[in-house]
């Protein structure tokens, strides 16, 4: 992100320097203008100056209102125009805390700012609300518009989807035909995206719905999932908690991380320590189990078309499918050779 040219601390004081004592001393102690950059209450404020509230209220509004109608105001217009051209650079619509944290690292530097924002009649503010952060922008009909895809982007979304990076860009681009193409890269849609509350990002870089486990990572397994998918593939579970420590920078004991597998449905032992995603299609249960599921499905097949859909569903050697097989208590022989599930009798 560009730095500004402009000085910030100098801007704002020939701004003030048009104000009477008090309305000054009101502006600076309620934007953290001065030494201290707290940015005091309208009550604090009050009891400061043995005042109701309502009237610092009415004090600061007269100070804003006269700072804009002076000569200094007109002044300064070059650094309004500055900020400006930085916000439309950035996709005309920018989270508040965003832009000040990139803008000035200084907590001073950034109350100047922000209080140049406030003046400055072209610079619209809208308030963090349930779904979108604080944000200002220089175009209501863009923020219109970004804020409507992005309500849609989400009503798309279930709490299990999760992309890539790239994906949710597209996805977002399909809702955006009405907004103009020199806004359309993507470093801007990113930024935009990090408007919505609604929205996240989890540590390996994918987005999905925030309030969602995906996202909102809570433990070791909510972690392991995140893993185990990013994979694609069956894994060994101390891979899975070397992963958990290299990504999540959370220390994961390989004893730990199995156990938290074997409580959790979300995972399926498909071999030796070899861990799949339910949501994959692997069958529960042992080798047995696999089998018998197999043949309800199925009917009665033979030795190898058993060992073929076994082998889709488990990482275990054809001799270890066998042994199952001659266990007569779970399986018969049919007249044509083939297996079948053994009848239990009552």
């Amino acid at each position: 992100m560009p730095n500004i040219q402009f000085k910030p601390k100098q801007v704002t004081k020939r701004l003030l320097t048009v104000l009477p004592d008090r309305a000054r001393e009101v502006l600076i102690k309620r934007y953290g203008l001065g030494a201290s950059t707290d940015k005091m209450t309208l009550d604090a404020i009050g009891k400061l100056y043995g005042i109701t509230r309502e009237r610092v209220r009415q004090i600061e509004n007269y100070a804003l209102t006269n700072i804009r109608k002076s000569e200094a105001y007109k002044t300064e217009r070059s650094a309004f125009s500055e900020l400006e051209s930085l916000i439309h650079s950035l996709g005309g619509i920018v989270v508040e805390d965003d832009f000040l944290g990139h803008t000035a690292k200084d907590k001073s530097l950034q109350n100047h700012i922000y209080f140049i924002l406030v003046i400055g009649d072209i610079f619209k503010k809208k308030k963090e609300d349930d779904e979108f952060k604080h944000r200002w922008h220089v175009n209501e009909e863009l923020s219109v518009q970004i804020e409507n895809s992005l309500r849609k982007l989400y009503s798309g979304l279930t709490d299990d989807d999760l992309l890539l990076e790239s994906e949710i860009i597209n996805k977002f681009l399909s809702h955006l035909e009405h907004v103009s193409e020199k806004y359309k890269n993507q470093e801007v849609v990113k930024r935009w995206l990090t408007i919505s509350k609604s929205l996240g990002k989890n540590a390996m870089g994918e987005w999905g719905v925030a309030h969602s486990s995906n996202i909102r990572t809570k433990g070791m397994r909510d972690y392991a999932f995140l893993v185990i998918r990013k994979h694609g593939s069956p894994i060994h579970f101390k891979e899975v908690a070397k992963q958990i420590t290299e990504v999540f920078k959370k220390k994961a004991h390989v004893a730990t991380t199995h156990n938290e597998l074997i409580k959790d449905k979300r995972f399926v032992l498909v071999g030796r320590g070899l861990y799949a995603l339910r949501e994959w299609g692997y069958m529960s249960g042992v080798v047995k189990d696999v089998i018998k599921s197999i043949l309800e499905k199925n009917g009665p097949l033979s030795k190898d078309e058993i060992i073929a859909k076994v082998m889709k569903e488990r990482y275990v050697k054809e001799n270890t499918i066998m042994v199952n097989l001659q266990n007569q208590k779970n399986f018969v022989r049919t007249k044509d050779g083939k297996y079948d599930v053994a009848i239990v009798k009552v």
